[in-house]
């Protein structure tokens, strides 16, 4: 008899251990090492027709020319903006890990897009969390067609793979990771090694049986995914749906994906309907008021494969405290403190005895540095009490000394804020367009001081 083996696993981080102890030696965590039985090697079921599936049953040695080069067939989701974010649809064979914060959508756009493609292809939603009559209720309340929709409820994995052999769906979506578990990992379900163990046995059954999978995962306090970090690692593309409860708008970021372009964005509307994409996310993020005021500006930021025009508020104001206030949101805080030392040294700014709030408006949160000269700009206009001009727009990198530095996709920003009626920008001189665009005046800048003089 063959004698089974066991692990030790701290539930928090995922480390391994050859006895129980008291406390995790890696996190520093107390009573969260717990014992499973290991899995003894199997793999998932595998269909008939995809016995001889290469690289999984006979593996072989092949030079680069011998390697077919055929553009991998996808299907779209009926979203233009879901499509845009996987690299153009749905690869067969991926496994898609989506996540976001509870009531951010995930269900919802799962559901809705699975009811669309049932029209067409073998589907089958897995729900482990809700019972079939709540997402039938969901289903009948956002109005989507139910008649072809195959759907399952059950959190045992290998139970699901033998049901899915059967029903040979297409696609397949497992709502929710966290609430899967094997039979052989003798942990709670959403534990480190059950979390680990189920997804890597269902991206095995993808790749094999050729079926996309959607897998649905929950993120922790500071938005990131729950659970182990090998579980972005086994799934070839991590998406996550982000949006605040008192805004109607969410966006879908891409984190990861061999299939397409990481960070790119599509943003959708929460409706009554459901999720409704939003074909041109500008047009939202510019909804400003009549009135300018000092400390508004618009910005074009890059996201994924396309420009896209936000506007960025600051508000300086004298602090009565020892300590004034630095608060942004959108933004790095980090960065903001650098540009405010950059604005202080190379522009003749003294903002210490100030507080300083920034907000870029829509929630959008902002990463690349093109927003550097934007938010200087905006600073030195709440300060000065001077409202810029409506039809502006800024974008730039600026550098520690005071240089103006060239982003990428000059040209293609400057023709989506052309696009939106904006008359003048102000950009590196590197980025200055070798094309006369028409409607639009352009200042070209090298280092801060000439774009401070070309404002104010």
């Amino acid at each position: 008899m063959v004698k089974k083996k066991t692990a030790f696993v701290c539930n928090d981080c995922g480390a391994e251990f050859a006895r129980w102890q008291g406390q995790c030696s890696e996190c520093r965590a107390w009573n969260t090492v717990t014992e499973f039985r290991v899995p003894s090697v199997k793999a998932p079921p595998k269909s008939a027709a995809m016995s001889g599936y290469a690289g999984m049953v006979e593996a072989t040695v092949q030079t680069l020319d011998e390697v077919n080069l055929e553009s991998l067939p996808r299907f779209t989701t009926g979203f233009k903006e879901f499509d845009r974010v996987l690299g153009g649809g749905v690869v067969p064979g991926s496994a898609i890990l989506i996540g976001g914060s509870p009531g951010a959508g995930k269900s919802t756009v799962l559901l809705q897009t699975m009811c669309l493609l049932a029209e067409s292809m073998n589907t089958l939603y897995v729900t482990g969390e809700e019972s079939l009559q709540q997402v039938a209720m969901r289903a009948h309340r956002l109005g989507l067609p139910t008649n072809k929709l195959r759907t399952l409820a059950e959190t045992n994995v290998e139970t699901i793979c033998q049901l899915a052999l059967k029903e040979k769906p297409s696609i397949m979506v497992i709502d929710s990771i966290q609430v899967m578990h094997m039979s052989d990992v003798q942990s709670a379900p959403g534990s480190v090694s059950q979390v680990r163990e189920s997804a890597a046995y269902l991206t095995r059954f993808a790749k094999q049986n050729q079926v996309a999978i959607f897998m649905v995962g929950h993120v922790t306090k500071d938005g990131s995914l729950a659970g182990p970090k090998v579980l972005e690692h086994c799934i070839d593309c991590s998406i996550l749906l982000e949006g605040s409860s008192d805004s109607r708008f969410r966006t879908l970021r891409g984190n990861k994906n061999r299939f397409g372009a990481v960070n790119e964005l599509g943003v959708f509307a929460m409706t009554g309907q459901g999720l409704k994409e939003v074909s041109n996310p500008s047009a939202i993020f510019l909804n400003r008021g009549e009135e300018q005021t000092p400390g508004s500006l618009v910005m074009v930021i890059w996201e994924g494969t396309r420009p896209l025009l936000v506007e960025v508020q600051a508000l300086v104001d004298y602090s009565q405290l020892a300590n004034p206030r630095r608060v942004t949101v959108g933004l790095e805080q980090n960065r903001l403190a650098m540009l405010l030392a950059v604005l202080h040294r190379h522009g003749g700014l003294q903002v210490a005895d100030q507080d300083v709030f920034v907000n870029v408006v829509g929630g959008v949160k902002v990463s690349e540095t093109s927003a550097d000269l934007a938010l200087i700009t905006a600073l030195v206009s709440s300060f000065k009490n001077y409202a810029l001009d409506r039809e502006l727009v800024v974008f730039g990198e600026v550098g520690l000394g005071g240089e103006i530095r060239p982003v990428p996709s000059g040209q293609e920003r400057l023709k989506e804020a052309a696009k939106h009626g904006f008359k003048r920008a102000i950009v590196p001189s590197a980025n200055k367009p070798k094309e006369i665009i028409e409607g639009m005046e352009i200042i070209a800048v090298n280092c801060l001081s000439d774009a401070l003089e070309a404002l104010f």
